[in-house]
């Protein structure tokens, strides 16, 4: 049998396909199918960091991304006096403030407990959402005290990066909330909750349900801080007297005011159920 002309050489001149393995496949890895790899990848990198930078404990802060330092606020307040233009919004971005430097003030204050500690193996980690606001000053307490700690950043299309102040190799970005959230919560040793808005309730009220229904087993500390904000926002007592909570439910949480008060239940409450012990997960 003849071929035609040319057909064998045609043939031979044919290139290789550049097949890409699957891992390497951008295109498949967007894809739903792909989802379970996605998810795996949010779970296993964490711990591969978390165990390398031997992280077991963290103290963990809840709060508003929308929250100025106290300088940013005043500028912003001088500005609006001087024009008249945003003033009632200016004023309670001044008074919000306080929260901002309280929260770096007692993550500040936590670090260099920590750091103190006998040993110095068990160390309690500050860890936050990585972005702006009370995040921010979450990291920015514990980058004051020379102290590693954890940014935990979520993608977003509005939101800005992750806050310069977080440990470089403990600077994450999540595309799932649910595995942020499972990372916020496994390691945890105590809870913070500044005043925020749908995240930080969203947080709060997972956190509650975790430990009324046994979810979470380990002794989980948690201050709910500044009554002015939390007392208008959920009435807890209300939820008691309609029967949908029971009494014992509202002790949960610790309400503080102060950086002393928060500081010392804290401390008292990590050092009696948690220094020495081994880490305790969900």
């Amino acid at each position: 049998m003849r071929c035609a002309p040319g057909w064998a050489g045609k043939h031979m001149a044919r290139k290789p396909h550049n097949t890409v393995k699957a891992y390497r496949s951008r295109k498949f890895l967007r894809t739903p199918e792909a989802r379970p790899v996605r998810i795996l990848a949010e779970y296993l990198e964490p711990l591969e960091r978390f165990e390398d930078m031997n992280i077991r404990d963290t103290i963990l802060v809840f709060g508003s991304a929308r929250i100025q330092p106290e300088e940013e606020a005043r500028v912003r307040l001088e500005e609006a006096q001087r024009t008249g233009e945003g003033l009632k919004a200016a004023k309670q971005v001044m008074k919000l403030s306080r929260y901002y430097e309280d929260t770096r003030e007692l993550t500040r204050r936590l670090t260099e407990w920590s750091k103190g500690l006998d040993g110095g193996e068990r160390r309690f980690v500050v860890c936050s959402g990585g972005g702006p606001g009370i995040m921010e000053a979450a990291n920015r307490g514990a980058s004051d005290a020379q102290g590693e700690n954890i940014g935990l950043g979520i993608s977003l299309p509005k939101e800005q990066k992750n806050n310069p102040y977080i440990t470089r190799k403990l600077d994450f970005e999540f595309h799932y909330f649910f595995m942020r959230k499972f990372w916020f919560l496994y390691t945890a040793k105590a809870v913070v909750l500044m005043p925020g808005g749908l995240g930080t309730l969203d947080e709060m009220f997972e956190t509650l349900t975790l430990i009324q229904t046994g979810k979470i087993q380990k002794r989980l500390p948690i201050v709910l801080y500044g009554s002015d904000f939390w007392d208008r926002v959920i009435d807890f007592d209300a939820l008691v007297d309609f029967g949908v909570i029971e009494a014992e439910d509202v002790s949960l949480f610790h309400r503080s005011d102060d950086v002393d008060d928060a500081f010392d239940f804290i401390v008292s409450e990590l050092a009696h159920f948690a220094v020495g012990k081994p880490g305790l997960s969900l």
